[in-house]
């Protein structure tokens, strides 16, 4: 689908979330790591919404809150104290996170407040075990330049980052509070990004100031972007936790399509003269049309004692299976809202059916049922009762909403870039004093020596990497655009290793293997940093370098030696170098006597597939030659 996103009035705000690094928790003492090994001790919470300063209950808190979770935290002692329990209140804000803020501030000419004052935003999802996130206001305004175009920056917030989903069971769900705490600056942009590839640059400039500071974390989930879309005639849209920038530009590209699709879909709903009390809550019982049906998961449902109910609305036919963009369509939109509300596994629709196991007969059936027309879709569902209803609830509010055209929601990614309802929009009622934390004036004098440090800009290190190790734009800026930036400039200044070899195995090298599978995030700098050191010491060959790295990502702990040493890829001795050397040329004899000293290429070949990843190419070519000289007698 070709889209007119000018026509459109697109209109795009970004908000950028980036783990700091700093040593220890924005409100306390611990280190801000994950644990990777079995939880020490876990405690159970429910958590309940409470009233702002007006009295008045945020939607979105109320939302989790109906879902009737229990939530059960895990932590380790040496990741999570009383503080990330919510049994002990947070200590000062930490010093080195409000000072990687300003820093990020100053480099985008934004303007720090005289005093930082934090607030406590409800969040009753399970993030939090205080059932609020602590943020604050660091800076208002700046901006930043893409292709020319000027981007506002709104605010920039410092804030403590969520607890990480461990998984869930009906109503349980599971929660490590070992990234609770860890500081996280957020960097909300004007809405005035009108394009999906122009969302992706921006979300890149942005990345690049941040990690140009040298003060931030690496790794999947370390940065989060918010993307909050509408359109003309649509609604405010914020999607939730995109991690991988690739996708940003597809998931606005989609949102569009779904959003125009909707419009679309409500213009067809006018046409057709439906209205919303035609909508009406008449939740039936047909799980006696489906008594013998060959339709895997209602037969297991029924088989269960759990009944099947249906649900008409009126004059909706061809319209719940009509696409709103790749994979999803309106009947999808009201299965999102049926598993929320109602908890059950899924719906059926009459667009979708015959189909699934279900027959003609009883699609007939059914409609006979609930008083169905031609022009009617009927929605099925199989539960407890009182889910069923609960669910088609969902349903029915979904399609009064369709009515209005495009619901303003909460939304989460799907890998393919699509994306699914998670929850309401949340409202100011969210928004609260905290009382815990005492404000932190901004000085002049603390200004003045972040400011007279500041590090470079991305355009300006981009140069410098060109100039000084003579690398060209493209690998340079995957440099800029990678994590492993100041760690390239490290191995650089510490070994003799070719600072082109060294840029492409930290971009394309390991970017490369992560698509093969290799768990290359747990390759940490010191690992990565010794491998180009046994190199530069003629330890190891740089063809080897892929192997070792892919066996060290299998084996964290390991040392270079280790791998080396596993994989066989220890250096021949030049005896023994030798020797392979002179049997080539004994077995190319009539080769070497036809090209003579010409024949270096092709005995190079057959050395280096025998030994590769056990010598060095330039110890090889210097052997082969000699032994040329060697056999011709010159």
């Amino acid at each position: 689908m070709t889209l007119d996103y000018k026509a459109l009035g697109l209109r795009v705000g970004l908000e950028i979330h980036q783990e700091l690094a700093t040593s220890h928790k924005l409100f306390c003492a611990c280190p801000p790591r994950l644990f990777r090994e079995e939880a020490e001790y876990t405690f159970l919470r429910r958590l309940r919404p409470t009233q702002s300063e007006l009295g008045e209950v945020d939607p979105a808190a109320l939302f989790e809150f109906q879902q009737g979770k229990a939530i059960l935290y895990e932590a380790s002692r040496e990741t999570d104290c009383l503080v990330e329990m919510d049994e002990e209140p947070p200590g000062p804000l930490n010093p080195e996170a409000v000072d990687i803020c300003l820093t990020v501030a100053l480099m985008i000419g934004s303007r720090p407040v005289d005093e930082i004052h934090v607030m406590r935003k409800t969040v009753i999802d399970g993030s939090n075990t205080t059932g609020f996130q602590r943020t604050c206001v660091v800076a208002l305004g700046g901006e930043v330049y893409v292709e020319g175009k000027r981007i506002g920056i709104e605010q920039i917030c410092l804030e403590e980052d969520a607890a990480r989903k461990t998984g869930e069971s009906g109503v349980l769900h599971r929660y490590r509070i070992d990234r609770l705490g860890i500081p996280l600056i957020e960097i909300s942009t004007e809405p005035v990004i009108q394009s999906p590839e122009e969302a992706r640059k921006v979300a890149l400039a942005i990345g690049q100031i941040l990690r140009a500071t040298g003060r931030v974390r690496r790794g999947l989930g370390t940065i989060r972007q918010d993307i909050n879309i509408s359109i003309e005639g649509g609604a405010l849209i914020e999607i939730k936790g995109v991690q991988q920038l690739d996708l940003v530009s597809k998931i606005v590209k989609y949102e569009v399509q779904r959003q125009v699709a909707l419009l679309e879909i409500r213009d067809e709903l006018q046409r057709r003269g439906v209205r919303r009390e035609e909508l009406r809550e008449e939740f039936i019982d047909v799980t006696e049309v489906f008594q013998g049906t060959r339709c895997r998961v209602l037969r297991s449902s029924i088989k269960k004692g759990r009944r099947v109910y249906a649900l008409r609305l009126p004059r909706f036919a061809g319209l719940l299976g009509r696409e709103l963009c790749p994979g999803r369509r309106l009947g999808t939109e009201m299965a999102d809202r049926a598993k929320f509300w109602g908890r059950v596994s899924g719906l059926f629709h009459t667009d979708e059916l015959p189909g699934y196991g279900i027959t003609p007969k009883e699609v007939a059936e059914l409609r006979s049922a609930v008083g169905a027309g031609e022009e009617d879709a009927v929605v099925i569902t199989s539960g407890e009762p009182q889910r069923c209803v609960d669910a088609l609830r969902a349903v029915l509010e979904r399609a009064a909403e369709a009515l209005e055209g495009v619901p303003s929601e909460t939304r989460g990614p799907n890998p393919d870039g699509t994306t699914h309802y998670m929850r309401p929009r949340p409202g100011a009622a969210r928004m609260y004093p905290e009382t815990d934390v005492v404000p932190i004036p901004i000085t002049p004098e603390r200004l003045e020596r972040i400011r007279s440090a500041l590090p470079e800009m991305p355009e300006e290190r981009l140069s410098r990497l060109m100039r000084e190790f003579h690398l060209n734009r493209k690998l340079a800026t995957q440099l800029i655009d990678s994590d492993y930036l100041d760690l390239f400039e490290s191995i650089c200044r510490e070994t003799k290793v070719a600072p082109s070899l060294v840029a492409v195995t930290l971009t394309e090298t390991l970017k490369s293997l992560g698509r093969e599978g290799v768990k290359v995030e747990t390759l940490d700098d010191e690992t990565l940093k010794q491998v180009f050191i046994s190199l530069d010491r003629g330890l190891m060959v740089k063809e080897s370098i892929p192997d070792v790295l892919s066996w060290l990502a299998n084996h964290p702990g390991s040392t270079t030696k280790d791998a080396v040493k596993a994989l066989g890829l220890e250096l021949l001795q030049e005896e023994e170098l030798w020797e392979i050397v002179r049997g080539k040329v004994r077995e190319n004899e009539e080769l070497v006597r036809r090209m003579g000293l010409r024949a270096v290429g092709p005995l190079m070949g057959a050395v280096m597939r025998e030994v590769r990843g056990r010598a060095r190419a330039e110890v090889v070519r210097s052997l082969v030659e000699r032994a040329l000289k060697e056999f011709l007698g010159k």
